[in-house]
C-alpha cells in the first residue's frame, strides 16, 4: 500500500495571484491536480513566459515531468525536472510553492537514487510550518519514509536500525498530530520491526488493524497491508524469537492468535 510507486503526487495549491495573469498557472495546477500531466507540461510551459507566474510555473512543470517519469521511467523527463527546479528562482515563490518546490527536489533525488539526500529535503518539507495537510501529508510523509527505507535496504547493515528508529520516531509524533493517518499507522508497525522492536510492531499493528475500521476510505487497504505485514515479516520474527531452534513449530500458534484477534475486532 504504502509504495512510492503506487503513491499518488500532492495536491499543488491553487495560488491567489492577480486573475489575467494566472490564467495558465491555475490551469496547470488544475490540470495536475486531475493526474493530466501532459496538458500540464504543456499549460505551465505557457506560464513560464510570463515574468510574474514564471517561477511558480517551473515548479508545476517541474512536478508534473516527476510525475510523467514516475510513470513511465522517461529520463528525458527526469532531467528536464531537474533543469527546472534548478533554474527557480526561490526567493519570488510563495511560502507554499517553496514547499512545492523542496518535494519536488525531494522527489529528484529519490528517483536519482540518491535516498539520504531525498529524506533530508522531504524532511525539511515536512517541518515547514506551511507543510501540506491532510492526504498531501500523508504522501509527503510517505515520500520520506520511503527514502530512508531505501538507505537502509541498499547502506551498511549497521545503518539499519537507527535509519529505522528515525522513521518510528517520527511516525509517533505524526500520529499524535493526527491519529487517522493510515501512512502513519502503517509506518509505526513497520519502522518498529526495523528497529528490531518486535513488540512494539506486534502492539502496532494490532491497533492499526483495529483503528483502520474508523478510516472507511482507506481502513480496508491499510487492514490488507497491516496484515501481509504481520503475516510475512513479524510473526515469522516472533516465531524465531520463541523458538529459535525451531521457528516453525511456534507459527502456528501465532497465525491462529493473529486471525482471533482480526475475528474480535472485525
Amino acid at each position: 500500500m504504502w509504495s512510492l510507486a503506487m503513491a499518488l503526487c500532492a495536491t499543488l495549491a491553487l495560488g491567489a495571484d492577480a486573475p489575467q495573469q494566472i490564467d495558465q498557472l491555475a490551469r496547470a495546477r488544475q490540470l495536475y491536480n486531475a493526474r493530466q500531466f501532459d496538458q500540464a507540461i504543456a499549460a505551465a510551459t505557457e506560464a513560464r513566459k510570463l515574468p510574474k507566474t514564471a517561477d511558480a510555473a517551473a515548479v508545476v512543470l517541474a512536478r508534473a515531468l516527476l510525475e510523467r517519469h514516475r510513470q513511465a521511467s522517461a529520463p528525458e523527463d527526469l532531467a528536464a525536472a531537474r533543469d527546472a527546479l534548478k533554474q527557480t528562482d526561490v526567493s519570488k515563490l510563495s511560502a507554499r510553492d517553496h514547499v512545492e518546490h523542496e518535494i519536488g527536489l525531494g522527489e529528484s533525488l529519490y528517483f536519482e537514487g540518491h535516498y539520504s539526500a531525498a529524506a533530508e529535503t522531504f524532511e525539511l518539507a515536512l517541518s515547514s510550518r506551511d507543510s501540506p495537510d491532510g492526504d498531501a501529508r500523508d504522501r509527503l510523509f510517505e515520500w520520506w519514509a520511503g527514502s530512508l527505507e531505501q538507505q537502509a535496504q541498499f547502506g551498511p547493515d549497521a545503518d539499519r536500525r537507527p535509519l529505522y528508529a528515525r522513521i518510528l520516531e517520527r511516525a509517533s509524533l505524526e500520529l499524535a498530530l493526527n491519529d487517522r493517518s493510515a501512512v502513519a499507522t502503517y509506518w509505526l508497525a513497520a519502522a518498529a520491526r526495523g528497529a528490531e522492536d518486535i513488540s512494539r510492531a506486534w502492539g502496532a499493528a494490532i491497533s492499526g488493524w483495529i483503528r483502520a475500521a474508523s478510516l472507511p476510505d482507506r481502513g480496508a487497504a491499510l487492514r490488507a497491508d497491516l496484515d501481509r505485514l504481520v503475516m510475512q515479516v513479524i510473526l515469522p520474527e516472533r516465531a524465531r524469537r520463541l523458538a529459535p531452534n525451531d521457528p516453525g513449530s511456534a507459527l502456528p500458534a501465532l497465525r491462529q492468535e493473529w486471525e482471533k484477534i482480526k475475528k474480535d475486532w472485525e
